[in-house]
């Protein structure tokens, strides 16, 4: 198979290895990491030990083939942008597979790409950038993809099948969008924490204090997720999240690791996305709401 993973950040690379194996994969990043992976390869550490080969491009307009699989990696904030850049290299065959963090993500691919060409997915696997062309795998995880109608196609069990046989174990969902939820959830409970309070996801269930927190976030993000048609149980996501925090304890979160790359963070497509779906149902969003004010103000 042909894949183009855009956005080689962390997990877009770490999929992007292990993709490779057994197919054509070309990666889409920033020119810092493209040249190392050029130069030196790819190299995975931690959870996963790999150096591979693999094709790396800073632009789109460099990539030689038409990709019969697009992943998106990007921040959500760059979802439209990544969209728009790639539609002269798709064909109306290209599928195109989100794998973001956010609520918002399949509206915007939605708005350039028909809804019939995109899956979704969710990842809990935990990585971070070491250096350019290097990626510390931190903490596995369960990978789940669908289709946004939630029927069980031959080209989403195509794909899942593809991504175990490189070693990424993947489950076909039939109701991906509460997949989705059910992440937003998670993040909203753990990567705003960890970044206002500059630590690693295992310093969450270390400190009671913050444990107590954690508990107050993913209440009030549940409350909100189910106002909007969700049915999810408060003590099983609680439950998921703590999961999440033990399976990724020596990995930085995302936002944190924008803030300390100084970059822009996702907090708007995650709790404050929350924010804006609670203030519709009439809900409570007071702890959402300092904690994207929080972050914002770093």
């Amino acid at each position: 198979m042909n894949i183009v993973i855009f956005g080689a950040g962390a997990i877009g690379s770490l999929f992007g290895a292990l993709l490779s194996k057994r197919n054509n994969v070309l990666l889409i990043g920033r020119k810092p990491h493209v040249t190392s992976i050029k130069k030196n390869g790819l190299r995975i550490q931690g959870k996963t030990r790999l150096n591979v080969k693999i094709e790396a491009e800073s632009s789109v307009n460099n990539v030689p083939f038409t990709p019969d699989l697009l992943i998106l990696t990007v921040k959500s904030y760059d979802t439209e942008t990544a969209v728009s850049q790639v539609k002269n290299i798709v064909s109306d065959d290209t599928i195109f597979l989100s794998l973001q963090n956010g609520l918002d993500n399949i509206e915007k691919i939605s708005g350039h790409i028909s809804s019939e060409n995109i899956i979704a997915g969710v990842t809990t696997h935990g990585a971070f950038f070491s250096k350019p062309g290097a990626v510390k795998h931190t903490g596995t995880g369960m990978t789940v993809l669908g289709e946004l109608s939630g029927k069980k196609t031959k080209r989403v069990e195509s794909i899942v099948k593809f991504f175990n046989e490189a070693g990424i174990k993947t489950e076909v969902s039939k109701n991906i969008l509460k997949e989705i939820w059910s992440k937003v959830i998670i993040n909203s409970s753990i990567n705003p924490l960890t970044s206002i309070f500059r630590c690693k996801n295992g310093y969450l269930l270390k400190n009671p204090i913050l444990e107590r927190l954690l508990e107050i976030i993913c209440e009030e993000s549940v409350k909100i997720a189910n106002a909007e048609g969700n049915d999810f149980s408060y003590s099983d996501m609680l439950s998921k999240t703590k999961e999440v925090v033990k399976n990724t304890s020596d990995n930085y979160s995302s936002m944190l690791q924008s803030i300390i790359n100084g970059k822009k963070t996702e907090i708007d497509s995650i709790n404050g996305k929350l924010i804006e779906i609670g203030r519709k149902h009439n809900c409570d969003t007071f702890i959402n709401e300092i904690l994207v004010n929080s972050v914002k103000s770093l």
